[in-house]
């Protein structure tokens, strides 16, 4: 667990306008800069974003106050797994029961919360091996090309069984080799504002 991460989400959330907008998942949820592409066009909506660097969906289990129920938030959108699926160790089994854990408790706790379970990011192999952002990021992201079908089926099997909304805002991502534009990665695996623009403007009609 990010203790930090958490602690400061847990001094946040005491002043945070409750039955808002949620956005909660690891560090390609936390670096979405949504409030700043609101504020460029001139939008107004309160959108909390609660995603951790580096987080795996059991370390979510964890802080499942901090990132979410404290805000108690009317709408949620999900992204979280692309850590797990990066591990060698993980399986489609332990993914699943994993996953279904968060959205059991949200059921429980948020009965009529709306949620979003979003399509994992594609990634660029060839840009993760050039860069190696860490040591493992090329073998991340090749487990992560490899399993990401299988994921991407899980999280939208889950989310008709919870009775909650799949989508897939990657439109305009992908190159003909079905991986990440370069032009919108840093290291293969992250993505430049440039790229959060585009999935802004994929999932702007799910936010409004």
């Amino acid at each position: 667990m990010n203790i930090y991460a958490v602690t400061r989400y847990r001094y946040l959330n005491k002043n945070a306008v409750k039955g808002e907008t949620l956005f909660v998942g690891s560090s390609l949820m936390e670096h979405f800069p949504i409030n700043e592409i609101l504020m460029s066009r001139g939008l107004s909506k309160v959108i909390y974003n609660r995603g951790i660097s580096g987080y795996t969906i059991p370390e979510l289990l964890e802080s499942m106050d901090e990132q979410i129920f404290d805000l108690k938030p009317s709408v949620i959108f999900i992204n979280i797994g692309t850590n797990d699926i990066s591990r060698q160790e993980e399986t489609s089994e332990i993914f699943e029961a994993d996953y279904r854990k968060i959205l059991i408790q949200i059921k429980d706790r948020l009965p009529e919360t709306k949620v979003f379970m979003m399509a994992f990011y594609p990634v660029n192999q060839k840009v993760a091996d050039k860069v190696t952002a860490w040591p493992e990021a090329p073998l991340a992201a090749k487990l992560r090309l490899e399993r990401l079908d299988k994921a991407n089926g899980i999280v939208e099997k889950l989310a008709t069984e919870f009775g909650y909304r799949y989508i897939n805002v990657n439109e305009g991502l992908f190159g003909e080799n079905g991986q990440m534009l370069e032009k919108y990665t840093t290291d293969g695996i992250h993505m430049w504002p440039c790229a959060y623009e585009l999935i802004f403007d994929n999932m702007k009609k799910y936010i409004f």
